[in-house]
């Protein structure tokens, strides 16, 4: 009999900015509500279960929009395994994620990236390059 494979390949249509803010997420869902003029509001945790058995849970805001969205992601799960897990393990010097998807081209990342960083909170703000991330598909929250 003929095996045959399927590959899956994941569209990520959306820009990725990662801070360090070493505040509690509904903290830092405030302020970036603030600099931002968003809504961000709290929705069920995104949960991730690995073949080994682990299992990461972090909280997740979410900015609806007509054509797109914006999410906060913590990367640090708050499940105390034995060892920490993150969303995007090779980014641990990132303690939060936004992900922002905007087909009509009316958001602005560098000004997002200028704003959030003159937030005395936020230590740093980088804008990411999905495609260099060996790990993006936990990203994918759907």
């Amino acid at each position: 009999m003929k095996k045959s494979k399927l590959i899956v390949e994941h569209l990520y249509e959306f820009e990725l900015l990662g801070f360090v803010a070493p505040v509690k997420d509904y903290k830092i869902a405030w302020i970036v509500n603030t600099c931002l003029d968003l809504k961000l509001a709290k929705i069920e945790d995104y949960e991730l279960e690995f073949i080994n058995g682990s299992k990461l849970c972090v909280s997740q805001y979410k900015f609806e929009k007509e054509n797109g969205f914006i999410q906060l992601l913590k990367n640090k799960s708050f499940i105390h395994d034995t060892n920490s897990l993150y969303l995007i393990p090779e980014l641990k010097i990132f303690d939060y994620f936004l992900l922002v998807q905007d087909f009509t081209s009316e958001v602005d990342i560098n000004d997002y990236i200028d704003r959030l960083s003159s937030n005395a909170l936020i230590q740093n703000v980088v804008k990411l390059d999905i495609d260099k991330i060996k790990s993006k598909e936990n990203l994918l929250t759907y």
